[in-house]
């Protein structure tokens, strides 16, 4: 039997845009001969699956799953909306998200992760699903949360029975868990709706808020203030900066009133233990993905 070596897979790869795994098993069971692992590929629909990975998919589900004091959500993109109303495109972006709970937060690991009950990876399975379904479908990314007391809290934002934004909210405390679940929900919505870049002030970037001083200072320096009151004019407006983009510094949504830090300062003498926010993540689904002017019907 011919050796199975990487530069024979990567050559069938190239040639079929199908997945690793899929050209390692398709080369075994044809002996190394390239031409015959091409028709194993094609026969299983592998191939043909492979072909629609060129078209962008920018709609699909955001899941989400959490236990107790961890939390894990992925993205996972087809072409049309209509796709993510599909059981099975739901039940293995359903499935994925628990394996996300489990796994550590990589998305290649999570991807060559065995897909439950079905004897391939979770790469296989999605290899499988374009086939079936017929459109190019992508899992994109995940991201995993995790506290070492306290708990990890979430929200799903639907639009017309379509998950678009997930949101995970991690809060660490002594406190007990039923006494976070209702901050922590609130906290989850919040932050799907006011979509804060950064937890506090210390952890902008330098990098942003040069970036921001620059366009504060050349807008005041416009209106032919003298420096010293472009100085004081560029501080005070960052402060704007630092309440549209950080968490702790965010009016509280559902009140618009209580500034989050304090909202979490009553909080913590509700539940008779400090609480903080150890971390967030939110997805929206299909940011950043550049769509088509002409988008797939």
């Amino acid at each position: 039997m011919a050796e199975i070596t990487a530069a024979l897979v990567k050559e069938l790869r190239e040639k079929t845009g199908a997945g690793m795994m899929d050209c390692k098993r398709a080369l075994g069971d044809s002996g190394g001969d390239i031409e015959a692992a091409i028709d194993w590929l094609r026969k299983k629909g592998l191939s043909a699956a492979a072909k629609k990975a060129g078209r962008v998919a920018a709609e699909g589900l955001i899941g989400v799953a959490t236990r107790g004091s961890a939390g894990a959500v992925v993205e996972v993109n087809s072409e049309t909306d209509f796709v993510a109303r599909n059981k099975e495109f739901q039940r293995f972006v359903e499935a994925v998200s628990q394996l996300a709970l489990d796994g550590d937060g990589d998305l290649e690991a999570l991807r060559m992760t065995g897909f439950p009950g079905s004897g391939r990876t979770v790469e296989e399975e999605l290899t499988q699903l374009i086939s079936t379904i017929g459109e190019n479908i992508v899992l994109r990314r995940v991201r995993r949360l995790s506290t070492g007391g306290g708990g990890v809290f979430p929200y799903v934002h639907n639009v017309q029975g379509i998950a678009k934004i997930g949101v995970l909210v991690a809060l660490g405390s002594a406190a007990p868990t039923d006494r976070l679940a209702g901050l922590g929900k609130q906290l989850a919505m919040h932050i799907a709706a006011a979509n804060p870049l950064y937890l506090d002030i210390s952890s902008v970037p330098q990098a942003a808020l040069d970036r921001e001083r620059e366009v504060l200072r050349e807008q005041a320096l416009a209106s032919g203030k003298p420096p010293p009151v472009v100085d004081k004019m560029v501080e005070g407006r960052l402060g704007k900066f630092h309440e549209e983009f950080v968490l702790l510094e965010q009016i509280f949504v559902v009140d618009q009133k209580t500034k989050i830090s304090k909202l979490l300062d009553q909080a913590s003498k509700t539940a008779g233990a400090p609480i903080r926010v150890e971390g967030f993540v939110r997805f929206a689904l299909g940011e950043g993905i550049e769509r088509p002017s002409n988008p797939v019907v």
